[in-house]
């Protein structure tokens, strides 16, 4: 997919840091790196998952930058390191081209700011620096408090669609990759690490039964009601209907 003249690539010992000047003309190294932030009093907090997000307050700008981590039983012997094969073919710098792309098209994505890699050998680790989405939190989040208003599951499905008709796969779409915004309408999705465009097809469904499956391990520790059969069809409902609006929709294409 073509980028704007604003995106650059900027080469250092080591490594490699794409970014966008427009929004970020003064980025380092440094920028991909949580101890610079830390030295200059910057990290304030540390988000979801496995830990490997911190939240960024510097010069008025809330940021969160992600380091790649593997999950399930690899991580356990290489915690961060994944095997070189290119430059464009990093988790980094495929994610941030992916969230441009959605960003462009209007889509509630964070809006990428940079991302990186740091080669040694056969092998790099990879960052990631969006821009913060201010007063946000995870349906997952969401859930433990309270029961989630059938208006926000309805925002759910129709959010949800609106990627899907644009060839969007998420590859680990959960409670916590959904973002709920102070409306309850507000609706945003995180944490594309893995995701691809994708013609039509049957993935769209495996997407919403993790997304459901996930669903239901929250609830298991504060009670059933907290998601009912009635939400999920809600989501449903919206989704299918919203799928009948969008059919003129064209998706994103890759190139």
């Amino acid at each position: 997919m073509a980028v704007g003249p604003e995106i650059r690539i900027q080469e250092f010992a080591g490594g490699a840091m794409l970014y966008d000047s427009s929004r970020a003309g003064n980025a380092a190294p440094g920028w991909l790196d949580a101890s610079w932030w830390a030295a200059r009093g910057a990290v304030h907090a540390a988000g979801e998952g496995r830990g490997a997000a911190v939240m960024i307050e510097a010069d008025g700008r809330s940021l969160v930058l992600r380091h790649y981590r593997r999950g399930g039983l690899m991580a356990r012997l290489v915690a961060d390191r994944y095997w070189w094969r290119a430059a464009e073919r990093t988790r980094s710098f495929r994610e941030w081209h992916l969230l441009y792309h959605m960003h462009r098209a209007g889509l509630p994505v964070p809006m990428p700011i940079a991302a990186g890699y740091r080669r040694r050998g056969g092998t790099y680790t990879a960052d990631l620096l969006v821009k913060r989405i201010p007063g946000a939190r995870s349906l997952a989040a969401a859930i433990r408090v309270a029961s989630v208003p059938l208006g926000t599951w309805m925002a759910i499905g129709r959010c949800l669609r609106h990627f899907h008709a644009r060839g969007i796969c998420h590859a680990d779409l959960n409670a916590h990759n959904i973002l709920l915004g102070e409306a309850e309408d507000d609706i945003w999705v995180i944490d594309f690490d893995r995701g691809s465009l994708r013609s039509p097809g049957w993935w769209s469904d495996a997407n919403l039964v993790r997304l459901q499956r996930s669903l239901l391990k929250v609830t298991a520790a504060v009670g059933a009601e907290r998601f009912s059969a009635a939400d999920w069809q809600m989501l449903l409902d919206s989704y299918l209907a919203t799928a009948i609006e969008l059919r003129q929709i064209p998706a994103l294409q890759n190139g």
